[in-house]
């Protein structure tokens, strides 16, 4: 999957990345390398709570038939 994220240069030095398709998805770094790679582990996180959260409100269903599709 591909996102677009916004780095923001910020007075402590420190660089902060954003991902604005996923709402609260932030992380930040030193340098812009490792604040990507920082927010690449934020947007795996983000994506794996979210299916976390929706696997939940259908595991009380029993016509729901839940299977793993990897993209």
């Amino acid at each position: 999957m591909i996102f677009h994220v916004v780095l923001e240069h910020v007075e402590d030095g420190w660089i902060v990345a954003e991902c604005p398709a996923l709402p609260g998805c932030v992380s930040q770094g030193k340098d812009e390398e490792e604040a990507i790679e920082n927010i690449k582990e934020a947007i795996t996180a983000w994506l794996w709570a979210e299916d976390q959260k929706a696997i939940k409100e259908f595991s009380h269903k029993p016509e729901y038939q839940p299977i793993v599709v990897a993209v």
